[in-house]
Parts: C-alpha cells; structure tokens; sequence
C-alpha cells in the first residue's frame, strides 16, 4: 500500500469527513475515492492537485510522507501548499526537534522542502516545554559572537516577514546565501538588512523575496570546543540537560 493510500484516509478523518463528502468535494464517485484509500488505484496527478489544495498539503508530501506520524494542529495551519511543516512528537507525544548536522547542511537549500530529506534528519528532545515547530542548525563562523563555527543555534519556525521584529537575530533560508544566523531589520524597496554582532564584517541586504525559511532563535547549543568525533546527538542532550539547570538556576535567582 503506498502512503498517499493512507495519507488521503487519514486527512478525511482529521476533518470529520465521510467518503462521500471528500468525492464530492473532489468531483469523483464515492467507489474511486474507496479505491484509492485501498491502495487498489492511485489518484493521477489532477486528483493530486485537488487534494493538495482541499487539505493545503504539498502534493510532495502527500506522496512521500507518512502524515500518520504528524502533529494534526501544526498540518491543518500549513498555507499555499509550499511544503509539509509538521511538528514532531514521539510515542509520548513529546516534541522532538529536527538537527540539520554539519553535513546534512550542505543539502538543506535543496532539501528543505522534500519529506525525505527531512526524514534523514535526527531529531532531539528539548530540556523545556515549547510550543511551535524548532529545528537545530548549525553555525559557520565568528559573525556573531560568542556563537561560532561548530555551535548549534535552535530556532522556531516564523510563518512570514511580517512577524519577524527588528533588531532580533533570525536563521535565515535564502535563495543565494544559504543557511545564515543574523540580527534583522526590515528595510526598505523590498529589502532586508542583516547585520553582525562582530563589528568586523559589514551589514548587507538581501531581497525579501529570496527568503524561503524564517526561523527566530531561541538558544545556542555550545560545541565548537569538542572534537568533530565527540560531537553527537548524546552530547547535545547532554548540553540541553546542563542548560535547563541553567534556567531553573535563573528562576530561582
């Protein structure tokens, strides 16, 4: 059975909907949307189109990922269909965080929006309660201090340029500089502004719409003082473990 089988099912039952509804919806019988939550037919590409757009679900997605094993709330906000966003949770309905390491970065520009790709990742837990969809990246590095290269910095999704607030620093996806971690402005003509904590580099403009990801940083995860060898996802929930000791320490204080 292939997991747009599945996937058209459980979408169905995420909207309390009959079979009958969903077909008409879609402009087909009863018997061929039965055919293919069965797996005895698969939609063609025009169903798939329907359905991506009815469920605002990538048709990628619909595909290749087994949305079973998504957060129901974090699909159903999803918009335009641009890619799937679940947020993660594990048998214990935790949310997990998905690490893109140092290598899986190099492929990120081109992978963000593939299930697959994003099923390679490993996932971590975080020592604190959160809501939103996070996602650990890694730094390059001395632009902004005391973060560099080999650090990781935890960031949660932003859904647009409107939400982000002047003067915060940002992971940022784009079209010509990559993965980068910086402080933001909103500029003018349709540009934004990053700019450096490190007076030694110059601040810069990149066009607003060659950004494909905003993420807003929530903490840095400190491993550029280990070995490559000793970096692992162990020694990362070891750090996360001593920076909650941290903030309970904060709290108390």
């Amino acid at each position: 059975m292939s997991k747009i089988s599945f996937n058209i099912r459980h979408l169905r039952d995420l909207k309390n909907l009959s079979q009958e509804r969903l077909a008409d919806e879609l402009g087909i019988t009863r018997a061929r949307l039965g055919a293919y939550e069965e797996g005895r037919n698969e939609p063609p590409i025009e169903i798939l189109i329907k359905l991506s757009e009815y469920f605002h679900v990538a048709v990628d997605a619909l595909i290749k990922s087994d949305l079973r094993k998504t957060d129901s709330e974090s699909l159903m906000k999803i918009g335009n269909n641009r890619l799937l966003f679940p947020i993660l949770v594990d048998k214990d309905n935790n949310n997990q965080v998905e690490v893109v390491t140092v290598k899986a970065s190099a492929g990120y520009l081109n992978g963000y929006a593939d299930p697959e790709y994003m099923e390679e990742l490993p996932v971590m837990k975080l020592p604190f309660e959160f809501s939103g969809k996070h996602r650990s990246f890694p730094i390059k590095g001395d632009s902004m201090p005391p973060i560099q290269t080999g650090d990781f910095v935890v960031g949660k999704y932003v859904e647009s340029l409107e939400e982000v607030v002047d003067g915060k620093t940002y992971i940022l996806l784009s079209k010509e500089e990559g993965i980068v971690y910086k402080r933001v402005f909103k500029g003018s003509h349709n540009l934004v502004e990053l700019h450096s904590d490190n007076k030694s580099y110059d601040p810069y403009s990149i066009k607003a719409q060659d950004i494909l990801e905003i993420w807003e940083f929530v903490c840095s995860l400190k491993t550029s003082d280990k070995k490559e060898e000793e970096i692992n996802m162990e020694s990362m929930m070891k750090l996360l473990l001593s920076m909650k000791v941290e903030i309970e320490r904060i709290k108390k204080d």
